[in-house]
């Protein structure tokens, strides 16, 4: 039997999408099979049934722009937040 506060609480997917990579700048928006990479990561987790929303978040306005166009939701974040490398 589910609870009230069970069925309430709410999954949140978070994509973080950067332009800058030192290794492949722009990913993100590079087309594979007619779409961009990030469109086709959107879409994917908007397939699942765990996530209840899914955030598209960005520091780039390109991506930002992009992602708004295919309807995703988006958090713009600082380019000062860290990025996973040491």
């Amino acid at each position: 039997m589910t609870s009230a506060l069970a069925r309430s609480k709410k999954a949140v997917g978070i994509i973080p999408a950067r332009w800058s990579s030192t290794r492949f700048p722009g990913k993100p928006l590079h087309h594979i099979s007619g779409k961009p990479l990030l469109q086709h990561v959107v879409d994917r987790c908007r397939q699942t049934k765990n996530l209840d929303l899914v955030i598209v978040a960005t520091d780039d306005m390109r991506i930002a722009e992009a992602a708004f166009n295919w309807g995703a939701d988006v958090a713009l974040t600082s380019p000062k937040h860290g990025s996973g490398r040491p």
